[in-house]
Order: structure tokens, then sequence, then C-alpha cells
């Protein structure tokens, strides 16, 4: 019996719902190639893809397994691996790290579930009582909880790779590069952000950047602010047309380290990503923005994943029986 399979034996009512995904945030960024954002066209014919590469990604799941009067208590998972393609195209695990946690609010939990929870031997995230009443501003807390703890993990494999990454090998990892100082300036470090909340351009710039045609970049500029802790170099990369979709299908924005020998390779490095494209990410919902090694990284999390932890809110539609 789990720990939240006794919570409900115990009286708790049972619960359902998850939720997932990455945040967005203002930055600020300045152009650092060229007087004005343009687009340069990239391609894969000629794309140099470095022998030796290590691929890192995460996942999370979290799902409201009970309910104490009103307070919600979740089930949640995180985990993050790297997967290293060695010289003949074979993708070796290297760094896995995986936490099952519960997130309660403790304080506001009636004594008896609180002792068993408590008692269960569970990882548990304690949530602000104050906020138990109010499920929705809750929920949004509980998401908040479950991403920290998910970069948190993320950035400690991505800091014990670099350190073991060989003369000529790279890594790519999903997400941002900036969140790391030690990962951010490395001189083989990729961050792939497939997520667009944050924005970064206004004016003709903007416009360009979301009208990017597929197989072309746009000029690099450095990021600082918001989520980001290091200052980074960013461009956007179109793997994809967008035409016929919305401006975000097949849309890439990479992060690297601030240093001009990034600017004089960012189209060599833009080539051998839009070489990853393939073969396609399918059936990931955002395929079209998914880096097919990195989506492979992904399945490979999923199947490791507790069963017993959904990654989507369950359907609130009453069973009929037909």
């Amino acid at each position: 019996m789990t720990w939240w399979q006794a919570l409900i034996a115990a009286g708790a009512v049972p619960g359902s719902g998850g939720k997932g995904d990455e945040p967005g945030a203002a930055d600020h960024a300045d152009l650092v190639e060229g007087s004005e954002l343009t687009t340069h066209p990239v391609g894969d014919h000629n794309a140099q893809i470095p022998a030796v590469v290590s691929f890192l990604n995460g996942i999370e799941r979290w799902h409201v397994v009970a309910y104490d009067g009103v307070a919600q208590v979740v089930s949640a998972f995180v985990a993050a691996a790297v997967r290293r393609r060695d010289k003949h195209g074979v993708l070796h695990t290297s760094v896995e790290r995986s936490r099952a946690f519960a997130i309660a609010p403790l304080q506001s939990m009636s004594p008896a579930l609180r002792q068993i929870l408590e008692q269960s031997g569970a990882d548990v995230e304690p949530m602000d009582g104050a906020l138990a009443g109010q499920p929705a501003r809750y929920l949004e807390q509980v998401e908040s909880t479950v991403r920290r703890v998910r970069a948190h993990l993320e950035r400690e494999i991505a800091e014990a790779c670099i350190d073991k990454l060989g003369g000529d090998e790279w890594l790519v990892l999903d997400g941002l590069l900036s969140r790391s100082p030690s990962v951010a300036r490395h001189p083989r470090a990729l961050g792939v952000i497939k997520s667009h909340g944050a924005q970064f351009l206004e004016g003709r710039g903007l416009e360009r950047a979301l009208t990017l045609p597929a197989g072309h970049r746009t000029s690099v500029f450095a990021v600082r602010g918001g989520h980001t802790r290091t200052e980074v170099y960013s461009w956007y990369l179109r793997l994809w047309p967008w035409e016929g979709n919305d401006l975000f299908y097949g849309l890439l924005r990479i992060e690297a380290r601030a240093h001009p020998d990034t600017v004089a390779r960012a189209s060599d490095l833009s080539g051998w990503l839009f070489a990853e494209r393939a073969p396609l990410a399918t059936p990931a919902a955002r395929w079209d923005r998914l880096l097919y090694p990195l989506h492979h990284v992904e399945e490979y999390l999923k199947a490791l994943a507790p069963r017993d932890i959904r990654s989507h809110r369950a359907s609130r539609l009453p069973r009929t029986g037909t």
C-alpha cells in the first residue's frame, strides 16, 4: 500500500488531477550580431555534427491523489537523465536521477491523516496551509513546486555532466542553459528552449523572429534578467515551416555561452541542430519543436515513471456504463 492509498483508507477522499510544463518570463536582450536583427540560412546539408554528444532532458508528473476536507494532497514525480551518443550513434545512459514525493499542506491536515503521511516515510514538500482553502492558487503553487524540484534536479546532473565531458564532446539540454553559471559558461553546452512564454524582442525584430523561414536562424542577441541568472547568447531557429500552422510551430530558441566564438559559430551550430530534427519526434505533442535525441531521453524517462501518477487531468464527466 502506498502512502496516498493509506490516506484514502483512513478516510481521505480520493482525488483526480495533474498538470505540468514550463513557465515563461519577461527578459531583456541586446543584439550582439550586426546592427539589426536579421535572418540567416543554415540548412543541414553541410552540418558538422559532433562525434559524441550528451543529451539531457527531464519529465515531471503530479496528481491530486486525496482530499482532506478541501486540502489537496498531491503525489509528484520528477526525473532527469543524460544519454550520451557515442561515435557509432548509439545512446547510453550516463547520468539518471529521480525523486518521488508528496506535496501537502501539513498544517491544515487533520491530525490523523497528517500522522499517517508523516509516518509513511514519504518524502514530503510542505505547502502553505493558508492556500488550502483556495484550490486554484494552491494548484498553481503545486505546479511551481514541481517545476522547482525538476529544475534543481536537471541543474545538478547538467553540472555533473560537464565535469566529465571529453575535449570534443558537447552537452545539449532541453531548457534554459542559464540556470547554472558553470553550465552557461561552458564552451560546448547548448540549451534548446521550445516554450516561448518569455518575450525578448520587439517591433521589427520580433516580427522577423516569429516569421522566420524553416532552415533559418535570427541574429544572435545577449539575454539577461528574468529567469536568467547568468548572461548567455541566444538566437531563434526554425525547424519546420510555420505557414498554415502558427507562429511558434517549429520554432526553437537556442542558448549558448556569452562569447564571440558563439556568434562566429551560430550558423554551424544551427545547421547541426537543424539536422537533429530527424527522425520525427512523434507521437510527442510538440514534435515540431523537439529534437529527436531529446525526445529519446524523454521517452526513456517516461518508461521509468510510476504508473500511478498520470500526466494529464482525468475526465470530470460522470461514468454512464455505456
